[in-house]
């Protein structure tokens, strides 16, 4: 400020930087509707095909792991697909929500969604990981924050 200014009375007016808000996420009891939906569209049709048209039966699909780790591998490319192209899975959509990347406001990207899917695996093995959303005001869980990625209504 110039002393002129200052001796007419002209007070420096503090400039603050623009202040973003905190980005909530989509309600918790959304998310999981939305979730069993996408399971019972997507994962349980690709249960059944393995367990019934290409393996024998229940008994051969318990015993193969690696039919269960493909299941569970291409239910993630599905989501991810889903994630990366429109920004809803089928239960996303049935709930007007959607996936964002954090950092752009778009839809992420198909290695971003991807990612979010492996560390929403991770982020089950523990309590922890599940039951962080409750407890943060953006609502996210673990496999959010390690993806940036939050569900949005």
């Amino acid at each position: 400020m110039r002393w002129r200014e200052l001796k007419r009375g002209k007070r420096a007016q503090k400039i603050q930087p623009p202040q973003t808000p905190i980005q909530k996420g989509a309600p918790l009891i959304s998310r999981f509707k939305a979730w069993v939906i996408d399971m019972f569209m997507i994962y349980v049709p690709l249960l059944y095909i393995t367990t019934y048209i290409i393996l024998d039966g229940k008994e051969a699909f318990q015993s193969n792991p690696w039919a269960i780790f493909a299941n569970t591998a291409l239910f993630g490319i599905i989501l991810a697909l889903f994630w990366s192209i429109k920004g809803q899975s089928p239960g996303l959509r049935a709930y007007e929500l959607r996936l964002i990347d954090t950092s752009t406001k778009a839809h992420p990207t198909f290695v971003r969604a991807l990612w979010r899917y492996g560390a929403y695996l991770i982020s089950g093995v523990s309590i922890f990981g599940l039951l962080l959303a409750p407890f943060r005001k953006d609502r996210k869980n673990l496999h959010d924050l390690l993806s940036r990625t939050l569900v949005i209504s």
